[in-house]
């Protein structure tokens, strides 16, 4: 995503509708994002809060260069959005204390359950969740199992609501190349580092769900 949406349309008497949020989508990396994010900063009102849903890049850093420190944070959410409860939030240095307060709030207001985490590449979850559903991966490269057989087992067996390589087909495979790559620029552990097949299979255009073949075929 390379452009930004244009300005609010103006209200009946010519004034721009108030925005109390912006959100910036975290499936850019690098450059993208924050060029997205200086261009929404901005747009912004000056009541108006500005945040990212990446969870792989440095907030503190995103935030410095957004323009907008004190009125920028972290806001990770989990898919299925309805269905996942939690909010990862994660605040730069330089936040405000109404910057916190209001992004608490609106976790209340969504029914989302907030924690606010430490501002390190996967926060919590993808920091722990990662290794494993890669290990899943390399166990699929030397078992010779099929996909379906991997992931019955852990719906079945461990009562995961989805198994590991549908789950890295529903996030999409070039994101969780980027989130591993990430991770494991940051910690250095094999177990953060994205197996050569999602690598494979990234190179061939099979990025899951969104482009109808990945692990599974839709």
């Amino acid at each position: 995503m390379t452009e930004v949406l244009e300005p609010l349309p103006a209200s009946g008497d010519g004034s721009q509708p108030k925005t109390a949020f912006v959100l910036a989508g975290g499936g850019s990396f690098g450059a993208v994002q924050v060029g997205m994010l200086r261009s929404l900063a901005a747009r912004a009102g000056d009541d108006t809060l500005l945040a990212s849903t990446t969870s792989s890049l440095s907030i503190e850093r995103l935030a410095r260069e957004s323009g907008l420190p004190e009125r920028f944070f972290g806001f990770h959410v989990f898919n299925p959005v309805n269905r996942m409860k939690l909010v990862e939030l994660c605040f730069p240095d330089e936040a405000a204390r109404d910057t916190r307060d209001r992004a608490f709030v609106l976790c209340e207001t969504l029914g989302k359950t907030a924690v606010e985490v430490p501002d390190e590449p996967g926060f919590v979850v993808n920091r722990l969740l990662f290794p494993y559903i890669f290990d899943a991966v390399r166990l699929l490269e030397r078992s010779g199992l099929e996909p379906a057989q991997v992931d019955d087992c852990m719906k079945l067996g461990a009562s995961y609501p989805m198994g590991p390589l549908e789950l890295l087909d529903f996030v999409g495979l070039d994101v969780a190349d980027a989130i591993g790559e990430a991770l494991y620029a940051d910690t250095g552990e094999d177990a953060h580092r994205p197996p050569g097949r999602i690598k494979q299979l990234v190179g061939e255009g099979r990025l899951g769900r969104k482009s109808g073949q990945g692990f599974y075929r839709y």
